[in-house]
């Protein structure tokens, strides 16, 4: 027993102590005549009948009703089990105790059991529970959420007395308040960390983290509604998801393979804990979450068998930022037994969730394609997914039970303006011709179809060229193109007829719709940018030749540079020789012949 303090909720003995005597099944609070024993959960308690009655309209009910006043009173399903009914009789009897956060959810629901309100006495035991509750427990993020947390082993009589949502609500406020004070804060120490910034900001994120997910699920809720900055509630989040999905722990950040279920907790409960938290991540504008976690949580959401909206919403959100993601993330391994060894279905599905983003930019844009540019945001991004989506498609092409279908989807859905080379293309569907040996040749052909060899680099037609794997038909292609690009350079054109042709087909007939001329307006648009892009990777490669030329002819004539410039002075010297010869002098001499022609006269005139 605690000894008596001034804590004004640690109480003391306000009427004679009664004896006890405890056994091994029984705790038993006795005085002297009218005793009643009262069963609790199986333990059974010896008490003195005239403290209960006149505080537990309950027991006071129960005592009336009994015909025997010796008979057992048994209460049923109690909130808090024995140990609650302990302490309310202990408050009953005046023994030393006090309420802290870790009785005070169950004293208040006892007290509500056992009808313990100011009609049989004064101060009772659900008013003292009240004052704690409002005066020292909605105060303290910290105390609401330690409450918060005991409630989860009580019965629905919780929700009845409203502590749960008391807290959350506390919870929520002072995390409002929280942000207030640390923006003050942040004005006061800019030349503190970063690292120090974060853990003074955002002390109450591990709190968070021992609440049950549907108590958590209300309280971020309530902070959402509240204003608390969507950084804030994105980083309990991931430190509740690395708290309570150990696949997703610091030391495990999302490596394929390595994602395990945690023993501690059923399938079912991780499900239930990874849909809450992807239906509570903040929207993409106003918080930028790291695409690592996104993809751990949508690894994490195949394993658990989560809801297709669940996943659908991580895809969805994934493919907002395609053009960010890196390739280990794309490669998310496939639990499906006997299939492929990558879960390519899923990226198909956020490839296509990111061309419908391109495509709703491209319409939302009022002032039509010559808005867009070269450089134009969904454009450069459709390039980078595109290089990025020929290295997946080279990394899974060695799997031997990737199906061809699965193959053309990833490579066919993306449009031919995603690429300016199809080296990339090539490598990957060469990969998957030299695994895949057993394809006919009807199946070769209609993979090998979504090569453009126009688009092929010099070194790549030369690989194609001579390959065994390729069908015959395109490898005619490769040399007739590669033929009439070699034309092209020796004549000075840069293919500008190829251009002009593929150009004027898209131009749009007056018998069009304005909405089929703007799109017919958009595809031509397209395709001048592909082939500026084509023309500047070209001339790069026309450039890189030339050096190599220059550095071949530097090398074979060894001292060249010496031999020029030996000849250079030679030369020199032949000039000056001449010079000397037959150029200034001459003028020179026409001059002393002037001079002495003007002599001559002077002396003529002297002598006549």
């Amino acid at each position: 027993m605690g000894m008596v303090s001034e804590n004004p909720f640690s109480f003391s003995s306000r009427s004679p102590t009664p004896k006890l005597c405890s056994s091994f099944t029984t705790r038993i609070f006795s005085d002297v005549a009218g005793d009643i024993t009262i069963v609790v959960d199986g333990e059974s308690f010896l008490l003195h009948k005239f403290p209960l009655v006149s505080r537990s309209g309950k027991i006071r009910k129960m005592v009336a009703d009994a015909k025997d006043s010796t008979a057992k009173l048994e209460l049923l399903n109690i909130p808090g089990g024995p140990l609650a009914f302990e302490l309310a009789m202990k408050f009953c009897y005046g023994i030393n105790f006090e309420i802290t956060t870790a009785n005070v959810a169950h004293l208040r629901c006892a007290a509500e059991y056992l009808e313990m309100t100011e009609d049989y006495r004064d101060e009772n035991l659900i008013v003292r529970t009240e004052t704690y509750l409002d005066e020292v427990v909605v105060q303290s993020l910290e105390k609401s959420v330690e409450v918060l947390s005991t409630c989860e082993t009580l019965p629905s009589i919780a929700e009845e007395v409203g502590i749960p949502s008391r807290c959350v609500e506390a919870i929520a406020m002072n995390a409002c308040k929280e942000q207030l004070v640390s923006g003050l804060s942040m004005l006061n120490c800019d030349g503190e960390s970063t690292e120090l910034k974060s853990a003074c900001l955002e002390w109450w994120v591990e709190d968070l983290s021992l609440l049950r997910i549907d108590y958590y699920q209300r309280v971020i809720c309530a902070m959402t509604r509240l204003g608390v900055r969507p950084d804030s509630i994105f980083a309990s989040l991931m430190h509740f998801a690395q708290a309570s999905l150990k696949g997703i722990g610091k030391c495990q950040t999302w490596n394929p393979g390595k994602l395990k279920l945690n023993t501690g907790m059923a399938e079912h409960d991780q499900k239930t804990v990874v849909e809450a938290l992807v239906s509570l991540m903040p929207t993409e504008k106003s918080c930028s979450v790291p695409l690592s976690f996104m993809f751990g949580m949508l690894r994490m959401a195949i394993m658990v068998d989560a809801t297709i909206a669940c996943r659908l919403e991580l895809e969805r959100r994934i493919a907002f930022r395609l053009e960010m993601v890196s390739l280990d993330d794309l490669l998310i391994p496939s639990i499906q037994a006997g299939g492929s060894l990558y879960d390519v279905d899923t990226v198909h599905r956020i490839l296509v969730n990111f061309l419908q983003r391109i495509e709703e930019e491209e319409e939302s844009e009022d002032c039509g394609y010559e808005s867009e540019g070269l450089g134009s945001p969904s454009h450069d991004s459709l390039l980078k997914v595109g290089r990025l989506i020929d290295t997946y498609l080279a990394e899974i092409a060695p799997d031997p039970y990737l199906s061809l279908q699965k193959f053309i989807a990833m490579i066919e859905i993306l449009p031919d303006y995603a690429r300016v080379i199809d080296d990339g293309l090539y490598r990957a569907v060469d990969i998957y011709l030299k695994v895949h040996s057993m394809l006919t040749e009807q199946e070769c052909k209609k993979l090998c179809k979504f090569i453009d060899c126009q688009k092929l680099s010099q070194e790549a037609c030369n690989h194609a060229a001579q390959s065994d794997r390729l069908p015959v038909q395109m490898t005619v292609r490769v040399l007739y193109f590669e033929q009439l690009r070699l034309k092209n350079a020796l004549s000075g054109s840069s293919g500008d007829g190829l251009l002009s042709q593929r150009i004027s087909s898209g131009v749009p007939s007056a018998a069009m719709s304005p909405r089929d001329n703007y799109a017919s307006l958009r595809r031509e648009n397209r395709e001048l940018k592909l082939e500026i892009s084509r023309m500047r990777v070209r001339l790069s490669e026309l450039e890189k030749e030339q050096l190599f030329m220059k550095q071949g002819m530097m090398d074979k004539t060894g001292n060249g540079k010496t031999f020029l410039t030996s000849l250079s002075k030679g030369i020199g010297r032949i000039g000056i020789f001449s010079g000397q010869a037959g150029g200034k002098p001459k003028k020179s001499g026409r001059k002393s012949r002037g001079s002495e022609g003007k002599t001559g006269r002077s002396r003529r005139y002297s002598v006549s």
